[in-house]
């Protein structure tokens, strides 16, 4: 019963289906072909097999502002402000100052209300943010190129006439200390401000992060006194992505063309020391760095982009990959000991480069009864990464390709493409070409890999862990595998 069912349904699926395709071809013959010219209808121009890269211009103004953009066919625009200025800057006295400063980005102005200026941020859809570093601050305003005008004039208004109202730096300052009862639950973000501290005196050694102390001490005079010290003319860079030079300098010059000059600034004093960093904490793993300078930092461009690629060389990451099957497991870290060591939480190469140093080193968590040897490993796969003949032809190459693709898909972003131009031209004067960065990139050899390691960890060593820090190697062990006597 069931099959003559079934044999009469595909009968009559197969009559159907013969018969709608004998329709289709019937009508075929009567259908133009797909390349036949429409009456009537132009073609537009076929698109060229190249277009140039657009140019980055910059504009230097009478009081040392200089104003850069790049034109790009984007419906928006980002638009930074960068000031040469941060924590290396602070005194003892004005010690937080670059992190209260950043949490106040945007607030009141001697010329709008904070709601004024949230209010009309929202009718034009658009983003703010502001970001501290030791070396500089960022103020962003991404929108729709429509509103460039209302975006540079606010930004403008935002940076050079900050109100400081008492009770808006107070509430600031509040979450400023809940923040840090949260940094103490971060633990990888303790030791890497811990690695600057322990292995620097001077101005680099000053604190991204407000201490207790210091938030207790700060008040609206002293951002005051700091902002009127430090934001001048000729340590402010305008940047853009998304907007020719011309329609920009038009709208920030006659709002920037009036702010002091100011002498031209000297950076503080900084030099390497090394050292060791040890905090006892409530963590169920222990977290440790070891970390050696790098000197030159990005004066010396050659010896970064050198550096760039060794950090990708070397990787790394978590022993579980949130990013997916295979992210990051081509990496030597990864091959070489988060697949080996299972009591290894996470296993990563860090840098931090700086205008004339930085810091290059290993990072890793892991239960404190296997620290001990988790800290030797970070040691050993440093020292290797220094011998001759370590590094195979293909991870080389894997890491330059890996390097190249990274920097390549970030520049897709506008708000990435104007921190980038910002950021040269605060430490070049000028943004050099992507053409050139990648030439970099593949001339690096395997000789360089091993003579950077090499001038690396010949610097003394700075070591810094956190949680169940009695298990952790003493600073003299450790420092005795890469300077023996």
């Amino acid at each position: 019963m069931y099959r003559a069912a079934l044999s009469r349904f595909r009968a009559l699926k197969d009559h159907r289906t013969g018969t709608l395709a004998a329709a289709r071809y019937a009508t075929s013959n009567a259908v133009a072909p797909l390349d036949t010219p429409l009456d009537n209808v132009s073609l537009p121009p076929p698109l060229p097999d190249y277009v140039a890269p657009s140019e980055t211009k910059v504009k230097t103004l009478s009081n040392g502002v200089r104003v850069a953009s790049e034109h790009l066919p984007n419906p928006a625009v980002s638009i930074d402000l960068f000031v040469n200025c941060g924590s290396i800057y602070e005194t003892p006295i004005s010690s937080g100052a670059s992190h209260l400063l950043e949490r106040m980005a945007f607030k009141s102005t001697t010329n709008r209300s904070h709601l004024r200026v949230v209010r009309e941020v929202e009718a034009i859809g658009g983003n703010t943010s502001s970001s501290a570093s030791r070396e500089c601050m960022t103020y962003t305003f991404d929108a729709l190129k429509t509103y460039v005008p209302e975006m540079v004039e606010l930004l403008i208004d935002c940076v050079r006439n900050p109100a400081f109202l008492d009770w808006e730096v107070n509430e600031e300052l509040q979450k400023m200390k809940a923040e840090l009862e949260e940094v103490s639950k971060n633990p990888e973000r303790l030791i890497l401000e811990a690695v600057h501290s322990a292995g620097y005196s001077g101005a680099l050694a000053n604190p991204l992060l407000a201490s207790e102390s210091a938030i207790d001490r700060l008040d609206s005079g002293i951002l005051e006194e700091f902002v009127t010290e430090n934001y001048k003319g000729n340590r402010i860079v305008l940047a853009a992505s998304g907007i020719e030079n011309e329609e920009l300098l038009q709208i920030a010059e006659p709002l920037l063309s009036d702010l002091p000059a100011g002498p031209q600034p000297k950076e503080p004093k900084s030099d390497y020391v090394g050292g060791d960093f040890r905090r006892r904490g409530d963590s169920p793993s222990t977290h440790f760095a070891l970390a050696f300078e790098v000197p030159g930092g990005w004066n010396k461009e050659k010896d970064s982009v050198i550096l760039t690629v060794m950090q990708m060389l070397m990787g790394g990451g978590g022993s579980f990959s949130a990013g997916g099957p295979g992210k990051g497991m081509h990496s030597r870290l990864y091959l070489r000991v988060l697949n080996e060591y299972q009591q290894i939480h996470s296993f990563s190469a860090f840098n931090s480069i700086f205008n004339n140093t930085g810091l290059f080193g290993i990072y890793g968590s892991t239960s404190s009864d296997f620290v001990s040897k988790a800290v030797d490993i970070a040691a050993e796969e440093l020292l290797l990464l220094a011998t001759e003949g370590s590094v195979s032809r293909l991870m080389m190459k894997r890491a330059q390709e890996a390097t190249k693709s990274a920097v390549l898909m970030n520049l897709e972003s506008r708000m990435i493409v104007a921190e980038d131009i910002g950021r040269q031209i605060l430490m070049y004067g000028e943004r050099k070409s992507m053409h050139s960065f990648l030439k970099m990139v593949d001339e690096v050899t395997l000789q360089d890999i091993t003579n950077m390691a090499k001038k690396i960890i010949s610097s003394p060593l700075t070591m810094a862990s956190y949680g169940d820090v009695l298990q952790v190697p003493n600073y003299g062990s450790v420092s005795s595998k890469f300077h023996a006597k």
